[in-house]
């Protein structure tokens, strides 16, 4: 979209006029929730998507810059995890009345924090179950539930999560690693625009070793 004005990460609408599409950095309250520039989700409330995050178990949940996420994508924490390793996996500490004190984080099977790379697209109705590791260019499929780690610039869809492709070859993954464009200022990425949209990807590939370089 052409206009004479200068991207501002710190603009919650980015689309003049539209109210259900946000960058999420501006709107975040919560210092657990770490979210890059420009990263954008298909709704007017980024926080409301992030479920049974508590304070109590310090885990954050970390998106790099330049995601796109669509409407009804859901990040949930550890706060979801009940114990599993004992008789019953009812959480009597939760709940007013019952005697039991807080399980330790070793009986809870915590998994950490949630950490999502730059320039991930994410589908609509995607599910990100606790702790998992996604790495920078990934492209997950709607409706797929990410149980598991994925590598960088990997297509992946389903209930778990399968493995469809790689996006590039090795080669072209790794200088894209190296270069993360993402990192460059405003002015670099505007004019990088016709290099990161050329679908000659053996031309990205070249153009990319001049400037690594």
């Amino acid at each position: 979209m052409n206009n004479a004005s200068t991207p501002n990460p710190n603009q919650i609408h980015p689309i003049a006029g539209y109210e259900k599409e946000i960058y999420a950095k501006p709107t975040i309250q919560n210092p657990n929730i770490i979210v890059g520039d420009f990263t954008y989700i298909a709704d007017d409330n980024f926080e409301s998507h992030v479920s049974h995050h508590y304070d109590f178990n310090g885990d954050k949940l970390i998106i790099g810059k330049f995601c796109q996420i669509a409407a009804g994508v859901e990040f949930i924490m550890n706060g979801a995890n009940h114990q599993r390793n004992a008789v019953t996996t009812f959480p009597f500490y939760t709940l007013e009345g019952w005697e039991q004190d807080t399980p330790p984080e070793t009986e809870m099977g915590l998994k950490g924090d949630t950490v999502i790379g730059n320039d991930v697209w994410i589908g609509q109705n995607v599910t990100f179950l606790p702790g998992v590791k996604v790495g920078d260019g990934v492209i997950i499929g709607a409706n797929t539930v990410v149980r598991k780690d994925i590598e960088p610039y990997t297509v992946v869809i389903g209930n778990p999560a399968q493995i469809l492709r790689k996006r590039f070859d090795d080669e072209l993954i790794e200088l894209l690693e190296q270069f993360r464009w993402w990192d460059k200022s405003i002015e670099e990425i505007q004019n990088l625009i016709p290099l990161l949209t050329n679908s000659d990807l053996r031309y990205v590939k070249e153009e990319l070793k001049k400037l690594l370089v």
